[in-house]
C-alpha cells in the first residue's frame, strides 16, 4: 500500500511539473496561419474558429449546410474577423474531404493549423442503439478526422510544419454509459490522435489531443435521443448546463487555442473531467462499477429506437425548474448558431 501510494505521489509530482513547464512554454505567433476548422459553423467549433481569426490566422470552416455557414461568416464578421473561406462538405466523405481541402489550398495556401471537431451526439441505453447509429458516429467522428489528417500529412511533413488539432471527448477517455456510439468512436478518435503524436514527434508536425468535458455550447438540443426520450434529454441537458459540471464555451475555446499555441501534446478540459480522467486511471473497476450503479439507480430505461432531436424535446417540457436550470444552455444556443432551422445530423461538439 506504501509503495503505491509512493507511486501516485510521484506521477502527481511529475504530472504538476509538467503541467507548470507547459504554462510557461513561450506562445508561437498565429499571424497569417491558414487554419481549417471542421465543424465550424456553431458550437465549439465556431468559437475556435473565431479566436483563430483574432490571433490573425486566415480561416476556413466546413459544415454540411451552407445556411449555417451563411449565419457563422456573419457571426465571425461581428466578431471583426473577416479573412474566412466556408465550404460545404461532409468529412464523412472522403471524395469530399479531397475537394475541401484542394479549395482551401487553392483560395489560401498550405493549410498550417487542421482542427478535427466535427461530431455528432447520440444518446440512449444500449438497448435502443442500433449498428447504423454507431457506423455514423465511426463515419463522422473517428474517420471525419482520418480522412482530412491523412490527406495534409504527407504534405506537412515534407514541409517538415504543421499542426493537427483533434477535438476528442472525456466520453473518449473514459466510457460513459447511454453514449456508447458516442463512446466508441471518441476512444477510437484518441487512440489515432495519441497514436500520430507519438509517431510525429521531432518530425516538424504538431498534434494537439483535446479532451474536453462538459461545454455550455447548446449542443444538447441538436443531440440525438433514443429510449424513453423525456427523461433521456433531461438528465443530459441538466449535467450539460450544470456550472459546476461543465465549462463556459467561450473559455473552452480560449483555453484550446492557447494549447494550439504552446504546442501542447494534450488538453484536458474541465476540472471534473480532469479527475475522471485521472481516477480510472488509478482505479478503472471501481469507475466502472460506480457508472454502473448511476446507470441502474439514476439513467432511464428505454427501448424505443425513435431517434429525436433534443429541441424537438425541449418544445413539449413545461417544467419551470428544468426550463430555469438550462438557462445558460438556450442562451449559449442562441449566440452559437444552434437554432438553425436547416439542421443535419454532423453538428458541433
Amino acid at each position: 500500500m506504501k509503495t503505491r501510494r509512493k507511486i501516485i505521489l510521484g506521477l502527481s509530482a511529475l504530472s504538476s511539473l509538467s503541467w507548470i513547464m507547459t504554462q510557461l512554454r513561450p506562445k508561437r505567433d498565429l499571424t497569417g496561419q491558414v487554419a481549417l476548422v471542421t465543424g465550424g459553423s456553431r458550437g465549439l467549433g465556431l468559437l475556435i474558429a473565431r479566436d483563430l481569426g483574432l490571433k490573425g490566422c486566415r480561416v476556413a470552416i466546413c459544415a454540411r449546410d451552407e445556411a449555417e455557414l451563411e449565419d457563422a461568416q456573419n457571426f465571425l464578421a461581428q466578431a471583426d474577423v473577416h479573412d474566412v473561406l466556408t465550404l460545404t462538405c461532409d468529412v464523412s466523405d472522403q471524395d469530399q474531404v479531397g475537394q475541401l481541402i484542394a479549395s482551401v489550398e487553392e483560395q489560401f495556401g498550405p493549410i498550417d493549423l487542421l482542427i478535427n471537431n466535427a461530431g455528432v451526439i447520440q444518446t440512449g441505453p444500449i438497448r435502443s442503439q442500433r449498428i447504423e447509429d454507431f457506423e455514423q458516429s465511426m463515419d463522422i467522428m473517428f474517420w471525419g478526422g482520418v480522412y482530412p489528417t491523412l490527406n495534409l500529412l504527407p504534405r506537412m511533413l515534407q514541409r517538415q510544419s504543421g499542426h493537427i488539432v483533434n477535438i476528442t471527448s472525456v466520453g473518449g477517455k473514459v466510457a460513459v454509459p447511454h453514449l456508447s456510439p458516442y463512446g466508441a468512436a471518441k476512444f477510437a478518435a484518441v487512440g489515432f490522435s495519441e497514436g500520430l503524436a507519438a509517431e510525429l514527434w521531432r518530425s516538424g508536425v504538431q498534434v494537439t489531443t483535446v479532451v474536453p468535458g462538459l461545454m455550455r455550447t447548446g449542443s444538447y438540443l441538436n443531440a440525438f435521443f433514443k429510449g424513453n426520450h423525456q427523461p433521456e434529454f433531461k438528465w443530459f441537458a441538466l449535467i450539460d448546463n450544470l456550472p459546476i459540471m461543465s465549462m463556459d464555451a467561450e473559455v473552452a475555446a480560449h483555453n484550446i487555442v492557447s494549447a494550439i499555441r504552446r504546442g501542447d501534446t494534450e488538453l484536458v478540459l474541465t476540472l471534473p473531467a480532469k479527475i475522471l480522467v485521472k481516477f480510472h486511471g488509478v482505479f478503472p473497476v471501481l469507475t466502472t462499477k460506480l457508472l454502473g450503479l448511476i446507470n441502474r439507480v439514476v439513467l432511464p430505461e428505454g427501448t424505443n429506437t425513435q431517434k429525436k432531436r433534443g429541441m424537438d424535446i425541449q418544445e413539449n417540457i413545461q417544467a419551470p425548474f428544468f426550463n430555469f436550470a438550462t438557462t445558460w444552455g438556450r442562451s449559449a444556443a442562441r449566440r452559437l448558431n444552434q437554432y438553425e432551422d436547416s439542421l443535419t445530423e454532423q453538428e458541433q461538439e
